[in-house]
């Protein structure tokens, strides 16, 4: 822990323009009805995902997919990777035809003892500014786990019910649309559409889901029920893998306040597998 604490202030800035094609590529893959994408058009929450993609050599990739570990990120010696929760502030609009820069930093290293071993956390924080803006349009903080590879007699943690919620939309979890995502993202974690290294190396049931994927599909939820909201801050945490096996639900309750929105999403059984809250503006 203490080489790793040393990444803790690591920076680096990159450039991107955000140009329409993504935009069209996520509109067909959530299976909303295509429209003009001119400059000028806003980009929905989360969408700046599609941009700053992580365009490491071929020869860089590690087994997992991943690019291999310590370069910009610290070099967890632990096998399993995942993107375990997010936290953002919705400052200003990014617009398509801007051109935006991304300072990344690590923000904290830390180390806990889970249930079936260690856990390594890292949490990254993402500054985006356009057109030469000196406050950010989105401050986001990325938070990554790290665990040990899944050992006999390994227990999962109980899971929790999820309650009903006031809006609902199941999803289908295909091979197409985790490929579609992927290739969206560029994203080469195995995990999402190689089932024999899934199953044999990491050691689970099925081809997992995308957390960035659900969490756009509940903020694509909020959308379609309150197409005029005007997203201020987001939070989501993941709380149990999806697989592919299953269709899933995705749920939203807007709260009393008129200002917050609860939304979360279940697998086939009604377990909850992430938990997440918008406050609008």
């Amino acid at each position: 822990m203490s080489e790793l604490a040393t990444w803790i202030g690591r920076s680096e800035t990159l450039g991107d323009l955000i140009t329409p094609a993504p935009v069209r590529g996520l509109t067909a893959t959530l299976d909303r009805d295509p429209g003009p994408v001119a400059a000028g058009t806003p980009l929905p929450p989360l969408w700046h995902w599609l941009y700053f993609l992580p365009m490491h050599r071929q020869s860089e990739i590690g087994p997992d997919g991943h690019a291999r570990r310590g370069g910009f990120l610290p070099p967890v010696p632990l096998p399993r990777r995942m993107w375990a929760g997010s936290q953002f502030e919705f400052r200003s609009p990014v617009r398509v035809g801007d051109e935006v820069s991304r300072t990344s930093t690590i923000a904290d290293v830390t180390e806990k003892a889970g249930r079936t071993g260690k856990l390594v956390f890292v949490k990254v924080r993402h500054e985006l500014r356009c057109n030469g803006a000196s406050d950010p349009a989105i401050v986001e903080f990325h938070d990554i786990v790290y665990r040990d590879a899944k050992k006999p007699g390994d227990v999962d943690p109980p899971p929790t019910a999820a309650e009903a919620g006031a809006w609902q939309r199941t999803i289908v979890p295909d091979d197409v649309l985790l490929f579609r995502y992927s290739a969206l993202t560029f994203n080469g974690h195995r995990i999402h559409y190689d089932r024999k290294y899934v199953t044999e190396v990491e050691g689970y049931p099925g081809l997992i889901v995308h957390g960035p994927l659900i969490a756009t599909l509940l903020m694509d939820l909020l959308r379609r029920q309150m197409p005029d909201a005007d997203v201020a801050s987001f939070r989501f945490k993941a709380v149990r893998p999806t697989f592919d096996l299953h269709a899933f639900k995705v749920n939203g309750a807007p709260q009393a306040d008129g200002k917050t929105v609860r939304l979360w999403a279940q697998d086939h059984e009604g377990w909850l597998t992430m938990d997440a809250v918008a406050t609008l503006r």
